[in-house]
């Protein structure tokens, strides 16, 4: 089976709620609606209302998963009155071989993918990437892609439930059916380019946060620590998202009480949080989340 954690969500039918302290029953809609700017940034508030922009998932696939790809924002926002989907993935775990879909390996369009859909041999044009732990994929709305099996990862992508499924391997359900397809969707949504490479390069440095995807839906950054680091968020208009994907460590604000995060868990850091230190407990690496 697969397994999909939605960490922080603000998809309308699956918004997250507070479990624990004062707020605990609230969900994220209504903490936005309460303390706005200071929540999630002004110029965040601004642009997106109570809308929370960003879905932060862990997934851990132990089955190739079907063939999608996602719309832009505006054909998104026509069709579906929903923001786009940019994402990208960080590998946190992998079996040896495990593979991902990203992109086309060579220039297509829309006739030639029909072809190679209507004959089952998409896999002829299409890129496959063997991946291994810490490799990063931005994906672009329009990208085709598909996680492998054996792959455990961190997506963080647009808030957006809107997925075109192009092809699913002829699977069928124990009813003998086949998951609905979005042929037709699609075919307007896939951007049918191949690039020179699809993989994230950035730089990784003990003790340093270092970024990785760059976006005007996102920005990511990596960070292992086995010592003590300063933060300090004054210059950021955004909230700030931890993952904590290796270790555990804790955030000691500048007025406030510390709080312990483990490994798999997801932390949202208000935007009026400015200064703060991050103290692992022993070795540790997160991913930290905002919007420039």
């Amino acid at each position: 089976m697969t397994g999909e954690s939605w960490e922080i969500s603000g998809v309308k039918a699956n918004i997250s709620v507070v479990c624990n302290g004062f707020l605990a029953g609230n969900d994220l809609e209504e903490l936005i609606e309460v303390y706005m700017g200071d929540l999630v940034g002004d110029k965040v508030y601004d642009k997106f209302g109570t809308l929370f922009p960003l879905l932060i998932k862990f997934i851990d696939a132990n089955d190739v998963l079907s063939i999608q790809v996602h719309p832009g924002d505006e054909l998104a926002k026509k069709r579906h009155n929903s923001l786009g989907k940019n994402e990208m993935w960080y590998i946190i775990k992998n079996l040896p071989g495990s593979e991902i879909i990203c992109g086309f390996n060579q220039k297509a369009d829309k006739d030639i993918y029909l072809y190679h859909l209507q004959n089952n041999t998409l896999n002829k044009i299409l890129n496959f990437e063997k991946v291994q732990n810490g490799d990063v994929f931005f994906i672009p709305a329009g990208r085709v892609h598909s996680i492998g099996s054996g792959i455990l990862l961190a997506e963080i992508q647009q808030t957006s439930d809107v997925t075109y499924r192009i092809y699913d391997w002829s699977r069928k359900d124990a009813n003998g059916n086949s998951r609905e397809l979005h042929t037709e969707q699609a075919l307007d949504a896939i951007d049918y380019n191949a690039y020179d490479t699809y993989k994230t390069e950035y730089e990784h440095v003990l003790n340093k946060t270092t970024n990785m995807v760059d976006c005007p839906y996102f920005f990511t950054n990596i960070l292992q620590f086995n010592k003590p680091v300063e933060k300090d968020y004054n210059l950021i208009d955004s909230f700030v998202i931890y993952m904590c994907i290796d270790g555990r460590f804790h955030i000691n604000p500048e007025n406030g009480e510390s709080l312990l995060v483990d490994k798999g868990e997801t932390i949202l850091l208000p935007a009026v949080i400015k200064n703060l230190t991050l103290q692992p407990d022993g070795d540790a690496r997160i991913i930290e989340v905002y919007i420039k």
